[in-house]
């Protein structure tokens, strides 16, 4: 069965295909016979209740700089495929939140995976705030006075962007630090409101990507930080390790999984640090690709599989 799947994604030449979920689910399209189209968002075009966008015939390699060759591009207003891939990495912004408005007046035959609607309303930071059980103690805020209070009670804090990528501009702040001019400079930069938690220091042990489908754990890869880095993301330096799960990995994952099926959020990663849920990864989750290489499952082929099956 072949079938038509369009990928919404930042221009496949910028990719560093070596650790890209996108380059891999266009790879196993490619391999199971499916014809795949590639356009980025800012072809999106909504006019009168129709939708349309300039695609262009995709081919790809698995060969660092020699990975793609697109053909002639065209418009298409959808109604011939059957997939659109929503794979645009963050940051999370109101160029990211309109193309979820104009994604909703597609065809009704084409399934947008993951769901736009359920995209807009979980970013990556916030939709992890309804399982405050499993989290560190949490707080959004843009008030300097209560994060300084946040910081009294725990010494040792880290603030993050809410619609950020990568562990991009993510700090720590200890408690022999300028606090207060730290604090002021961080939310200047994001003018608007941050997330702070307390440092985990049990990432030193690694924090674990988890990648979900269908709400299902289907692969675990544990980054271990960098020398002197306490970030663990792979794009600043952590070094990947296939993972097992363990029980509270297990009872996180089903704690959140009716809720993922009800958004229709098939394609997710969560981190986990220890016994907390930090993130659920909704947009363009990563470490798919580390997983496979370092022997653990093929995530794309079953990715695909569960997608031909909903045809």
């Amino acid at each position: 069965m072949s079938i038509n799947i369009a990928f919404q994604m930042d221009h496949i030449e910028t990719l560093s295909i070596s650790g890209d979920t996108t380059f891999a689910l266009c790879l196993e399209a490619q391999k199971r016979g499916h014809k795949i189209f590639h356009y980025t968002p800012d072809q999106l075009t909504y006019k009168n209740g129709k939708v349309t966008s300039l695609v262009e015939p995709l081919k790809v390699m698995d060969d660092e700089g020699n990975h793609f060759n697109l053909g002639d591009p065209f418009e298409t207003d959808f109604i011939d495929m059957d997939f659109v891939l929503m794979r645009q990495e963050p940051p999370f912004n109101m160029n990211y939140i309109t193309y979820t408005h104009i994604l909703e007046h597609l065809p009704k035959n084409v399934r947008v995976i993951n769901n736009p609607v359920s995209v807009r309303n979980a970013p990556e930071k916030l939709l992890v705030t309804f399982f405050k059980d499993l989290m560190p103690e949490t707080l959004i805020s843009i008030n300097v006075e209560s994060i300084l209070n946040f910081q009294k009670v725990h010494k040792d804090i880290v603030l993050k962007p809410l619609y950020g990528k990568g562990g991009e501009g993510i700090i720590r702040l200890q408690d022999n630090q300028n606090t207060v001019e730290e604090i002021r400079n961080f939310i200047k930069d994001q003018n608007e409101p941050i997330m702070v938690q307390p440092f985990l220091p049990e990432v030193k042990y690694g924090d674990k990507r988890i990648i979900l489908l269908n709400g299902d754990p289907v692969g675990c890869l544990n980054r271990i930080p960098a020398k002197g880095e306490f970030r663990s993301n792979l794009g600043v330096g952590g070094i990947p390790k296939l993972s097992e799960l363990s029980e509270c990995d297990i009872k996180i994952c089903n704690a959140i999984k009716p809720t993922l099926r009800e958004m229709n959020l098939v394609l997710v990663g969560i981190d986990v640090i220890g016994k907390y849920l930090t993130e659920i990864n909704v947009t363009c989750p990563t470490g798919v690709r580390q997983i496979k290489n370092l022997g653990g499952s093929d995530i794309p082929e079953m990715f695909w599989r569960y997608a031909e099956g909903l045809k």
